[in-house]
């Protein structure tokens, strides 16, 4: 049924694919074309306006499937859990000199702990940690979330004799026994960030995503980066499915471009302010950048688990802070600054699959979207 459903789908959405009648009959050939010559899907072709691109673009994007296949090998899945679990990445982070937020609590109701200083199973030693760190602002998040989803932001607690009275940034109250259930839970320091980021949007914590590789020589690049803003009165900056404000950021230079206010797919427009403050976005330069280009880079030299990885990373006075590591990224960035990583992505991997370090081969996902043919037509290319 589900095939069927899937069928029934992608034809209504080629009948009615939003381009003009005459040129539907080429959409349909498109599709197949890259379909043949990248793995794209038709969703993948249609939310990445592919009829529109340009050509430097549809030749350098990298499509989900094919960046599965790279990323197999790149990003082995025994090394997986580091990035997905928020708890072990702050310990590897920690311990590898790359700043990250101060972790107060890590809760995991599913067992039992002897007086742990950051570890709980229950409400007792969550309340009892956060007290005697006098933890008075926080950031609480599932430690397997992603997408800004289950985020919010603590801006003061009211520790009572029995609980404690969570004041949320929209000043909303909670109390924290209400919070703790079956799902683990991160407690984590409140990051302040600069005043030009401040500025952009001051509700929210708005980030930069560097894309690094890292080689067998031990060499790393940032291959692309791109912001994400925030909008008034909201807590996270992600996109998701739209209603923040992305835009590319030049590598080499800092520079702000392609600023637009992400509605969802299919409905982006271009900017040059925030649309809620009004302050000026495109063209305006990150301050110290190469000083944070250069942070980031000895970032990936430390964390050799991902050697294609996507950091989402905070800008302080002090530097750049990591809030989290993604193994797994997905295409989107692509689209915002209107250019491809593809050829990166496969000289980092065809270097690493030269070394014959590891048998990322075995792992489970690999070829799930694409056959051996299929597999071989796309690296020839």
């Amino acid at each position: 049924m589900k095939s069927i459903k899937k069928i029934c789908n992608t034809i209504a959405l080629l009948i009615h694919y939003p381009v003009q009648p005459s040129k539907k009959v080429w959409v349909w050939l498109d599709v197949l074309r890259q379909r043949n010559r990248k793995g794209l899907s038709l969703r993948e072709y249609y939310n990445m306006e592919f009829e529109k691109q340009s050509d430097s673009f549809r030749k350098s994007y990298l499509g989900f499937s094919e960046e599965r296949h790279y990323l197999d090998i790149l990003n082995p899945i025994k090394f997986y859990v580091l990035s997905y679990n928020k708890y072990l990445t702050h310990k590897v982070l920690e311990n590898t000199g790359i700043r990250t937020t101060l972790l107060y609590c890590y809760y995991q109701p599913d067992g039992k702990y002897c007086n742990s200083k950051e570890i709980a199973s229950d409400y007792r030693d969550v309340y009892r940690i956060l007290k005697e760190k006098s933890v008075k602002e926080c950031v609480v998040k599932h430690p397997e979330g992603s997408h800004g989803a289950n985020v919010f932001v603590v801006k003061e607690i009211i520790y009572k004799e029995n609980d404690a009275v969570l004041v949320r940034f929209d000043g909303e109250q909670m109390l924290l026994s209400n919070i703790l259930n079956k799902t683990p839970l991160i407690f984590e320091s409140l990051v302040h960030q600069t005043r030009q980021f401040s500025a952009f949007n001051a509700s929210s914590v708005n980030t930069v995503r560097f894309m690094t590789t890292l080689h067998p020589n031990g060499s790393a690049k940032v291959i692309a980066t791109w912001i994400k803003v925030g909008r008034d009165g909201k807590c996270v900056d992600n996109a998701g499915d739209g209603g923040n404000v992305s835009a590319a950021v030049d590598v080499e230079t800092g520079r702000i471009y392609n600023v637009m206010r992400f509605d969802g797919w299919r409905n982006s427009h271009a900017i040059e302010c925030h649309p809620d403050n009004g302050i000026q976005l495109n063209g305006v330069v990150i301050e110290n950048w190469d000083r944070i280009k250069s942070e980031l880079i000895k970032y990936q030299q430390a964390f050799p688990y991902c050697r294609a990885a996507g950091w989402d990373v905070a800008i302080t006075e002090d530097g750049p802070v990591v809030l989290e590591v993604n193994d797994r990224w997905d295409t989107t960035g692509q689209y915002f600054i209107k250019e491809g990583w593809r050829e990166e992505i496969r000289n980092c991997y065809y270097a690493w699959k030269k070394e014959n370090r590891d048998d990322g081969q075995n792992d489970y996902r690999v070829r799930k979207n694409l056959n051996k043919r299929h597999l071989r037509r796309i690296e020839s290319r």
